[in-house]
């Protein structure tokens, strides 16, 4: 099994390249992020809970973001196995037009109905209490959310992977140093709890979004690009552009929504139960940002070949990463089997919601070769591939056919504990894990999307 990675040097230096900086990045944020939830978490359950649901609307625009510059980002790294950069701009604007609309909307929805909003998540009024006033102030970060995807997106998939790392790293080490600043009032800042928090990542991300644009446009890079090339779209094909990426977005939305179900369900179970899947899954980002980093390298890896004319070595490329990625999966997942209890151990939350948690992270360690197996497939091979209207069938139909009917069955009609909800959620991963796998052997999903200008 060794030799199947070995005596390819190149494909390993250049996943390493790739994946390194994104692991890093990505490893950081989360983190942090579990370091945020922390420090949230001294202010008991209702504090991790509304904030915990407040993050699921930002949760919302994130996929809605990372669909569109997924979709762009198909057509990117094709461009980029050629060296278009008119065209690669081109797609950037128009990427950067939807995103922008996107984020505004959701900006106007954390602004002016972040009660009803959360109000669909549960019915504790200290939990939507404490949740509406975070995402009014956090809802002021969207738009800068919007940029920063745009063009991070775009940059990872011509290979500028090192410059969103170390802007990234810098904003999220800001976000958290003003965190226990303004949680807990310390550095001569006042104490605002919740609100501190919202106050941080709201800063973090506009910091995040000025540095970013400043270094692209200083150091020239390839989209450093003039208004009128991110706008001028007759150098690519629109038909084709929609028809491609248009089906990445609706798999965001419809998944996100998916999951804002799932949330709801687990909320609707009770407070302790939603504050252990966000404690829970706040953890599991830790352990699967290697993973993410694999993802998007086998997209821009695969993706340059196939721009480049390269079919039969994207297969290669897929075969590898589909193998590679698992076996790393069976050792992540062993790993936090070891150490669930003490990092548990950390919260000061109650022994029951502590409890719930432990199980939760239990499925999330004997089913990670699974997923893993299922983003490799959904966002590293079929979308590079441009394949995106199957992996639309896959991921949109699996959660709604399979994991929300077993979510609301399991809860409402069974009444099972939460654990044994999340449990049954995951069904879908093992429809989407067989099916994308048919489809991968099948060789179909590689589409040439760069034509020769």
């Amino acid at each position: 099994m060794l030799t199947f990675f070995v005596t390819d040097k190149e494909f390993l230096v250049r996943m390493v390249r790739l994946a390194g900086p994104i692991i890093l990045q990505q490893l950081v944020m989360v983190l942090l992020g579990l370091i945020d939830m922390l420090m949230i978490g001294q202010l008991g359950d209702v504090a991790v809970a509304g904030v915990g649901l407040a993050n699921q609307v930002f949760f919302l625009l994130f996929l809605l973001l990372f669909g569109i510059s997924s979709g762009a980002a198909i057509f990117t790294a094709q461009y980029w196995g050629r060296r278009d950069v008119r065209r690669i701009r081109s797609v950037l604007g128009l990427g950067l037009l939807l995103s922008l609309t996107g984020g505004l909307a959701f900006t106007l929805v954390g602004l002016l109905l972040p009660t009803q909003v959360l109000g669909i998540y549960s019915t504790d009024p200290a939990v939507i209490a404490t949740g509406e006033g975070y995402l009014r102030l956090v809802a002021l970060g969207f738009i800068a959310t919007a940029i920063t995807y745009s063009y991070g997106g775009v940059l990872r998939s011509i290979e500028q992977v090192k410059l969103p790392m170390v802007i990234s790293l810098l904003a999220v080490g800001v976000n958290t140093i003003l965190n226990y600043g303004l949680i807990f009032g310390h550095f001569g800042l006042p104490a605002l709890g919740v609100d501190g928090a919202a106050i941080a990542t709201t800063g973090a991300r506009w910091l995040e979004c000025s540095l970013l644009l400043l270094a692209i446009y200083h150091r020239r890079l390839p989209l450093a690009a003039r208004l009128s090339e991110l706008f001028h779209w007759t150098a690519i094909s629109l038909p084709q552009y929609f028809k491609t990426s248009l089906p990445v977005v609706l798999t965001e939305i419809l998944w996100s929504l998916g999951v804002t179900t799932y949330h709801v369900v687990y909320a609707r179970i009770g407070t302790e139960a939603i504050a252990a899947v966000n404690i829970a899954l706040s953890i599991d980002r830790v352990m699967f940002v290697i993973f993410i980093g694999m993802a998007h390298a086998a997209a821009i890896m695969i993706g340059n070949q196939i721009g480049a004319g390269g079919r039969d070595r994207a297969m290669v490329y897929a075969r590898r990463f589909l193998v590679l990625g698992p076996l790393v999966a069976v050792a992540v997942g062993a790993l936090l089997m070891l150490i669930a209890n003490p990092i548990l151990g950390l919260y000061q939350v109650s022994d029951l919601t502590r409890g719930y948690a432990y199980r939760i992270l239990v499925v999330i360690a004997l089913l990670l070769a699974v997923r893993v197996s299922n983003m490799l497939l959904l966002i590293g091979v079929l979308r590079s591939g441009g394949d995106t209207r199957f992996g639309f069938f896959i991921d949109a139909g699996a959660i709604w056919v399979v994991g929300v009917p077993l979510a609301m069955m399991g809860a409402f009609v069974w009444h099972w504990p939460v654990y044994a909800v999340y449990l049954l959620v995951m069904a879908e991963e093992v429809v989407k894990l067989s099916l994308g796998l048919w489809r991968v052997f099948s060789q179909r999903w590689i589409h040439q999307l760069a034509v020769p200008a």
